[in-house]
């Protein structure tokens, strides 16, 4: 598996999304266990997860729960970066809501802990801001948390360029990662990645190939990368991948996965390697 950094941290060039093993439409547990496996027996060295991926109101952290099960029956276990957020809550009705209260965040990174089993969090993120909190005080938690020792790592996730800078200046310039949303289909998060290829910070495209119910699709919907794939004798989702590789080397994807074989072709990325005219044509769609 190639390696990129995460702050002092080196994880795999592809991560895992947890989301789709823990929130509607989820598999049996079971099959999530093997899909933590797969990708750690593929060297998968990044999962990313969230106190807010559950279905029900009294299973908060259930998608926490579930990874900490699975890295304690793994030999590779102790080799992952467990990267969790805090700051979205789901009231059990399907929706989502927002707490950014530094009070909140803290609570939310003890009981995060406890359920990863862990005395220090890898990296933990402020999941969404929040329009009732002002963004540095949401982020002061995160300097505190970090000079706790609650945290080893600290980020922040969908948040805009002006955001950015200023989670970084908050946090003492220990802003270590950036992740919002990024795919062919939604590319409005171009202007964070350049920011973050600018600071030298990791830049984590979360629903990279297009969300739960579109990954599937991305061939059909995107002609380029189902010809491109085609060419090289793979799938369209492992070109996405690659292309988005090649933008910088801070780029870390962390496709969601709730099947072995998913995982399996999402890790497998970073070993294709795409012609200058290919992603042209890529950028070009």
């Amino acid at each position: 598996m190639h390696t990129r950094r995460i702050g002092d941290v080196e994880v795999s060039a592809i991560g895992l999304g947890g989301m789709p093993m823990s929130i509607e439409g989820r598999p049996d547990e079971e099959r999530s266990l093997a899909t933590l496996r797969a990708a750690l027996d593929a060297g998968v060295t990044l999962i990313d997860t969230a106190d807010a991926y559950h279905r029900d109101a009294d299973e908060v952290g259930h998608n926490e729960t579930l990874i900490a099960k699975a890295l304690a029956g793994h030999d590779r276990g102790r080799d992952v970066l467990v990267a969790t957020k805090g700051g979205h809550l789901r009231p059990g009705d399907g929706s989502w809501t927002l707490d950014g209260s530094p009070a909140h965040l803290k609570r939310a990174c003890e009981e995060s802990l406890k359920r990863l089993g862990v005395e220090a969090i890898g990296l933990y993120q402020f999941h969404r801001p929040d329009p009732r909190v002002p963004y540095a005080e949401s982020v002061g938690a995160l300097r505190d948390l970090l000079d706790e020792g609650k945290i080893r790592m600290a980020g922040v996730s969908n948040a805009n360029p002006e955001q950015i800078r200023e989670a970084n200046d908050v946090l003492g310039g220990r802003l270590v990662s950036v992740q919002n949303q990024f795919s062919p289909a939604f590319r409005s998060s171009e202007p964070e990645l350049r920011l973050c290829d600018e600071l030298g910070i990791a830049f984590l495209p979360w629903s990279p190939l297009g969300g739960i119910s579109r990954a599937a699709e991305l061939g059909s919907a995107y002609a380029p990368f189902a010809r491109i794939a085609e060419a090289h004798g793979v799938s369209p989702q492992r070109v996405c991948l690659a292309w988005m590789l090649a933008k910088s080397p801070v780029v870390v994807p962390i496709p969601g996965a709730s099947r072995p074989e998913t995982i399996r072709d999402s890790a497998t990325a970073p070993e294709l390697r795409l012609s200058a005219a290919e992603l042209a044509e890529l950028d070009a769609v």
